[in-house]
């Protein structure tokens, strides 16, 4: 079929399932008067094509949300103006959710551009003959996939918002026009945040949802296709699909996170894994009912009963529930014509992935963090450590070889450093976990801002001295590389590990598997949107190479965060375009942000975007592009683009109005008072304000916040029409047809300047102190959009994808009234003094922030 019409239909699809029945739902939704101002819902579309005309018209946001009072409402103050503003929001942002429910519920309808993608096409390429089915078992023996949820700052659903919409997506699927009616009253009339901000553990517990509720099922059902139509190994080294778990272990630049958050939330996925067992297993036991299984049956109901609802102190009882699930499972085959075996079989499935554990626990911490523990330890007078006074300064060659990787169980005093004690603690408790829920459990130490090979040896060392043995050290020490120097000396430090005695000897026990983690955030705030990506591909080629010199299995565990400026996009195509110089066997990334609910929200599109991620993976093994191995002139023409645009981004981050920019018209400031994360919005909480300190998602956010896309193309257009004034044009435009790599990263970037609205905030060009700072970001803009639509042949920002681009402009429309909301809110507090309406501006500020982070689905 012809891409044009695929793309008709898909576009008449999107019109009649999402489009038509959003307005017919928006329209019952509107006159429900769920505040006592009856007129809210009425006014709404007012104020949204106000808010349209008037950016239109490139007027200020304070001309706007007056003119619009004075039209339509004339005989209220200023303080009741306010008012009704909280309340627009509060539609606004459940129309975000109406929006995201019905596409949803439409997602089987709509067909898919990347349904070539699928699991499906997999069974379909087995079908072709025995030898191709056989070719995909075995590259699937040495696949794997794990998908690590992050806590998510910018996630703002809390768990009772989730199960409406859960509940509205199957009524939406049949028009059940009464549980719609109903269900959008309960949406109306439920708290869309928390009045105080979350701990780690409450993080912990919203973020299960997903395990509990989505992956449980949808990581369950694709490994049973898998096992029914392919012939995996047993013997495989490693779980095919695995979910991985930061909050409460991840204390990087998080000092709310302690060594009993870990402890609980550890406890809190193995009682909430049993509680999943335990209603599967009612539904066994309803059913198995025969002479042979009583034994077996009362020992497992008692078995998962009790971990599901008391104190678990019955160890790692993985392989017992296997055993007795097996012994079960013979009895129905030999004694009873093998009657409702399927119930069982499901059921070990569900044990065998998700054991005691749910989720791998994955520890993080900071490298200065952890240097600073070594040089602590090595002074207490327990431990032989082999190192005196100016072991810091020696070079990086002496300070290995002074590692003596000695044995110690040294207990850090309680009234030490809370850090020092934090970390020393936690290394223990790691054991502990191991113990009691299983290896897997917590099997993984990251070190962030990783610089050197002594940032991980050291590591090992405060292990061995805190009680664990060399022997049975059950751990992976995972490096995680970000900045842009540190992706150029990656390789080099890799080397050092794979080459040091003690750290191969250990490696080897651990399968000879190593996995690097490559950050994406800080990349793109260090080096701007081309040369974080350039970096990261080019550190992947120089790591793999290394690793294939030493025999080294090598994972790459990718932090892509939602929005294409923090690695996010159409992530899929990001895997499938890696050539043979890059190692994809094993597929590692983060999902965080909105990403969790836009794209794993359900069981139906959880399962859609997993198989595609293993399908890009066997698929790009299987059948590799010859196109996806850039050439050495095609790696020149993207390093010189890189460096140009890397010129220009630091010149932007030099800027001295940058940082007051930011401050002044984003809610930058504010981010920290959202009562949604644990985490603070910067690292060294107590300090000014520098942008080196300032996490990487309140940077992505800030932006995105001013519809203003920076970090995702800023430098793309000066990089490009260099290009073309050198005459290298035509070979730019056929590496973007041809390389895959290439290609999907300037679509994620056509998608970042899609969700840019520089209308909004164009009455700066006239402000004396900011005018031409803001005209120089849209100038880039608009170069930008130039070049991107000559180089893609299209004349619109994402005209290859209408659907998409149409979803986009929609979710726009909708929240543009808390877009001008914002900037009225900011510009009342540049110039207000009255304390009292501060903290209202400040609040409103705040609310808006919701709305246009969730309708953006991957913006922050």
């Amino acid at each position: 079929m012809p891409l044009n019409l695929k793309l008709s239909q898909r576009e008449t699809a999107f019109n009649n399932e999402v489009v038509m029945r959003f307005e017919l739902y928006n329209s019952l939704f509107q006159t429900l008067p769920f505040y006592q101002v009856k007129d809210t819902g009425i006014l709404l579309p007012f104020l949204s094509s106000h808010c349209e005309k008037g950016a239109n018209k490139q007027i200020s946001p304070t001309a706007v949300i007056e003119s619009f009072f004075k039209k339509y409402v004339p005989d209220i103050d200023h303080r009741e103006q306010i008012n009704r503003m909280f309340r627009f929001i509060q539609y606004i942002e459940r129309q975000v959710v109406l929006f995201d429910a019905i596409e949803d519920s439409s997602f089987n309808k709509l067909g898919r551009a990347e349904d070539s993608g699928t699991l499906q096409v997999l069974l379909q390429q087995a079908a072709i003959s025995e030898e191709t089915r056989n070719a995909i078992s075995k590259k699937l023996d040495d696949f794997s996939l794990r998908l690590v949820l992050t806590a998510h700052p910018t996630q703002f659903y809390p768990g009772s918002i989730l199960g409406i919409m859960t509940d509205l997506i199957e009524a939406l699927k049949t028009n059940d026009i009464n549980t719609i009616d109903v269900l959008l009253q309960q949406l109306g009339k439920t708290p869309f945040f928390n009045k105080t901000s979350p701990t780690p553990v409450d993080e912990a517990i919203s973020l299960a949802w997903f395990l509990e509720n989505i992956f449980y099922h949808a990581v369950s059902g694709i490994q049973s296709k898998l096992d029914e139509e392919f012939d995996i190994s047993p013997e495989r080294k490693s779980q095919l699909l695995e979910l991985g778990f930061w909050p409460g272990g991840d204390r990087d630049g998080n000092p709310n996170v302690t060594t009993e958050t870990t402890r609980s939330v550890a406890s809190f996925l193995r009682q909430r894994v049993f509680r999943c067992y335990y209603r599967d297993f009612r539904v066994l036991k309803r059913r198995v009912t025969f002479r042979g299984v009583e034994k077996a049956m009362a020992t497992l109901d008692k078995l998962i009963y009790r971990n599901a609802n008391f104190k678990q102190d019955d160890g790692n009882v993985q392989p017992e529930i296997l055993e007795l699930l097996h012994s079960i499972r013979h009895t129905l085959i030999a004694d009873h014509d093998s009657l409702f075996v399927n119930i069982v079989d499901d059921l070990i499935k569900k044990v065998s992935l998700f054991g005691c554990y749910f989720a791998t626990l994955d520890i993080r911490q900071d490298s200065r963090v952890l240097r600073k523990v070594f040089n602590y330890c090595t002074k207490q007078a327990e431990i032989e450590s082999g190192i005196t006074d100016g072991y810091n300064e020696l070079a990086e060659s002496d300070k290995l070889a002074k590692l003596s990787f000695n044995e110690a169980d040294f207990h850090c005093p309680p009234d030490q450093d809370k850090l020092i004690c934090d970390t020393l603690d936690t290394i223990r408790l790691m054991k502990e976990i191991q113990q009691s829920n299983g290896e897997k459990a917590c099997q993984r130490f990251i070190i962030s801002n990783c610089q050197q090979a002594s940032d991980i040896l050291q590591l090992i060392d405060l292990f061995l001295w805190s009680g664990w043995k060399k022997d049975s050290l059950s751990v992976d020490f995972m490096p995680l590389f970000e900045t842009v120097n540190d992706l150029q000396s990656a390789a080099q430090v890799m080397e050092s590990l794979y080459t040091h005695p003690f750290y191969a000897e250990h490696l080897q026990k651990r399968g000879n598997l190593q996995s690097i983690m490559l950050g994406f955030s800080d990349s793109t705030k260090d080096g701007g949107y081309l040369m974080a990506n350039w970096s990261i591909y080019q550190a992947k080629v120089e790591l793999t190479a290394m690793a294939r010199k030493y025999g080294i299995d090598l994972a790459f565990f990718d932090g892509r965060g939602g929005p294409p400026a923090r690695g996010g996009g159409k992530t899929h195509r990001f895997y499938a375009s890696m050539g043979e110089e890059i190692a994809n066997k094993h597929i590692q990334l983060t999902i965080q942000g909105q990403t969790v609910s836009s794209q794993y929200g359900s069981v139906e599109t959880a399962r859609f975007n997993m198989e595609q991620l293993i399908n890009a993976g066997i698929i790009s093994s299987l059948q590799p592009n010859k196109n996806d191995l850039l050439s050495a002139r095609h790696k020149e023409l993207i390093s010189s683009m890189a460096d140009e645009s890397y010129k220009l981004f630091l010149a932007l981050r030099q800027h001295p109005l940058f940082v007051e920019y930011l401050e002044k018209f984003s809610p930058l400031k504010l981010l920290s008072h959202i009562n949604i994360s644990s985490r603070p919005t910067k690292r060294n909480s107590d300090a000014q304000l520098k942008l080196e300190d300032l996490r990487a998602i309140s940077f992505v956010t800030s932006w995105s916040q001013l519809k203003q896309s920076i970090p995702g193309f800023y430098g793309v257009g000066t990089a490009l029409n260099k290009m073309k004034a050198e005459g290298n044009w035509d070979e730019i435009r056929d590496l973007y047809q041809s390389s895959g790599f290439f290609k999907t990263m300037v679509d994620n970037c056509v998608m970042s300047m899609t969700k840019s609205d520089f209308r909004v905030t164009a009455y700066l060009e006239k402000d004396k102190k900011f005018g031409q700072f803001w005209k120089m970001l849209k100038d880039e803009f608009e170069l930008t959009k130039t070049m991107l639509l000559e180089l893609t042949g299209t004349a619109m920002l994402m005209g290859e994808y209408p659907v998409e681009r149409r979803s986009i402009a929609i979710r726009e429309k909708i929240v543009l009234p808390l877009v001008i909301m914002q900037h009225y809110a900011l510009q009342c507090l540049n110039n207000s003094d009255d304390e009292e309406l501060i903290k209202i501006y400040n609040k409103l500020v705040i609310r808006t922030v919701y709305g246009i982070v969730n309708a953006g689905r991957n913006l922050a």
